[in-house]
């Protein structure tokens, strides 16, 4: 072959290579995730692609991701076209497009409750899909919409929690901050606006997990919903099994399940004695070292040794002697474990 024909050969190869790398780049690009709300804060570069975000063959370009807040919501312009295509657009592939359609499940929650109440049943298997997206922008926008559909439906909520709980509190004690953020606002939102008659039953199986990390997080939950039952309420729900589930958390690795634990205590406690002074009279605010109030303590302690087991029933008694501000240096001096927030 002539060198004139093989210049003329390497040329043409040369040609075709950069207009295949100028269509493979046009492939690649993404779109940023659009939204005519107002943003509380932006993810400026999206997590590391993943292998499912893959365009074309491609990786997929990084996007920005708007992180709404719920007051800053705006009313959808045709709420029947969003429904029409929600539970398919949650199902995508698009991470993006399931990104938008959750933001509309949360829209859909604050102005248009009752028509978005008949889709829960779909809906809540796709959030929990969303949750357990590898991609943190999908997990963080499925958990504001998680707290969201709490704060809408509340006791309407509870038949269809389970698959969710155990996923909340997991993001809540992982090592991504703004994922486990979310996480515990949803938590804060689901004690809030559940029912504690109908939440506690629930969350009780999890104080058994053989995560320690989830059985921290139930029983920092399960103890702030207990006050919320009342007096009466705790009489119902058995004071003697809550006691008995005090005793155990007190004994567990992690320090934030044996601080719960020790709050519950001291709630009982005074739930406790509340009800005996009531019942037979007494003055609520009888000071420490008055003998009514001797009496009552008298009388817990006889309610925990006739509950309990003896190592248990010291175990709670030695909480409950110490006053509130010991029980402060003691737990705040013990460090919680990396990755697992105080809190709910």
């Amino acid at each position: 072959m002539s060198d004139s024909a093989l210049k003329d050969l390497n040329l043409a190869q040369s040609a075709e290579l950069e207009k295949t790398k100028d269509s493979s780049a046009k492939s690649c690009i993404t779109k940023p995730v659009l939204n005519g709300n107002k943003c509380n804060n932006t993810e400026e570069n999206a997590p590391p692609v993943l292998p499912d975000a893959v365009t074309n063959g491609c990786e997929a370009g990084n996007a920005d991701v708007e992180y709404i807040d719920s007051e800053s919501l705006t009313d959808l312009e045709d709420a029947g076209a969003t429904l029409s295509t929600l539970v398919a657009r949650l199902d995508s592939k698009d991470w993006v497009m399931t990104c938008e359609a959750l933001n509309n499940v949360r829209q859909l929650a604050i102005y248009h409750k009752d028509r978005l109440q008949e889709l829960l049943e779909p809906l809540v298997p796709l959030i929990v899909k969303s949750v357990k997206n590898p991609r943190s922008a999908v997990c963080k926008t499925a958990l504001m919409t998680c707290a969201d559909i709490f704060k809408a439906y509340g006791d309407l909520m509870v038949d269809s929690i389970d698959p969710l709980l155990v996923q909340l509190f997991l993001k809540s004690s992982q090592d991504k901050r703004f994922v486990c953020e979310a996480a515990e606002a949803a938590l804060i939102s689901m004690t809030s606006w559940i029912a504690p008659s109908a939440l506690l039953p629930k969350m009780q199986p999890y104080l058994k997990n053989r995560n320690p990390r989830i059985r921290a997080k139930a029983s920092m939950c399960f103890s702030k919903s207990v006050p919320r039952l009342g007096v009466e309420g705790i009489k119902e729900y058995g004071m003697d099994k809550l006691v008995q589930i005090a005793a155990t958390q007190l004994s567990d690795q992690l320090p934030e399940s044996r601080e719960a634990a020790r709050k519950l205590a001291l709630e009982l406690q005074a739930f406790y004695e509340k009800s005996q002074a009531s019942s037979s009279g007494e003055v609520d605010d009888a000071p420490a070292t008055s003998p009514d109030a001797d009496a009552g303590a008298e009388s817990w302690e006889a309610f925990c040794q006739s509950k309990l087991s003896p190592l248990s029933a010291q175990a709670i008694l030695r909480v409950t002697s110490t006053t509130k501000e010991g029980v402060a240096v003691v737990v705040t001096s013990t460090p919680p474990k990396e990755g697992v927030t105080v809190g709910c």
